[in-house]
This record gives structure tokens, sequence and C-alpha cells, in this order.
């Protein structure tokens, strides 16, 4: 099975700021989808600072899955009415994972499954993902 991943908008945000950051590699995972939502795709146009950017931004995107229904939500989870529609879009999405750099808020989801969507850190994820190495 493929991990299909859901990327927040901070995520989407620092792969297009700094093109040679780790998070940048996980457009090169294979074989994982990665998918988002328009939510997400303008929070991150809108923090992006020039042309540049947004134009790198564009370019990845290109290959995404947007998801832009809305999934219910758990009772149980309290989430900033900001960032809802963030989890909210992975779940409908079918997602196995979702990607987020926000420790404020989706800190004490880290690690948990909500809805079937792994929430990870991007660095969690690549590290389960790198390369064997031999030594």
């Amino acid at each position: 099975m493929h991990d299909k991943v859901f990327l927040d908008a901070n995520v989407l945000f620092s792969a297009a700021y700094d093109p040679g950051s780790d998070i940048a590699g996980l457009w090169q995972l294979s074989p994982v989808r990665l998918c988002t939502s328009r939510y997400a795709v303008e929070e991150a146009r809108r923090n992006l600072d020039n042309a540049e950017e947004r134009h790198r931004l564009d370019q990845m995107l290109g290959p995404m899955a947007e998801e832009n229904e809305l999934a219910p939500l758990p009772d149980h989870i309290a989430l900033p009415a900001k960032d809802r529609p963030i989890l909210q879009a992975a779940i409908q999405a079918r997602a196995t994972h979702l990607l987020t750099g926000d420790l404020r808020h989706f800190g004490a989801l880290m690690g948990k499954r909500v809805g079937g969507v792994l929430i990870l850190q991007p660095a969690d994820y690549l590290a389960g993902h790198a390369p064997n190495q031999s030594t």
C-alpha cells in the first residue's frame, strides 16, 4: 500500500521558501502520493514573500491532488477553528498521514491517528522513509 500524505500549509511554505530543505525531499519519495487542500495552499501562498517563492509553490503543486471537501472531526478533537479544515480535509482525502510543523496546535495529536490519519512532523515522516544506508 502506498502512503497518501496530506501537507499542511507550513510544510508547503517551507518547501517553497527553501527548495534545498529536507522538507522539499518529500517530492522525491516514491511511492508516495502527496495531497493538500486549497485552504492550505492559500495560507502558504499568503505567507510567501515574493513571486519566485510563489512560483516554486505552483510548480510543486502541479502533480498534487487538492481536497476541498471537509469531513467531520471526532468530538474529542480540540483544534482552533483555523486548523480544523486541515485535519478535516486530510480525513476526507483518506490520507494515511498528515504532515505539519504546527506543534502549538497539533502537538497533542503528534504520533496519533485521527480519522485514520497519522499526524506527524515532516522530519519524523522523512526519517521513516530514508534510504537504507550501509556502513
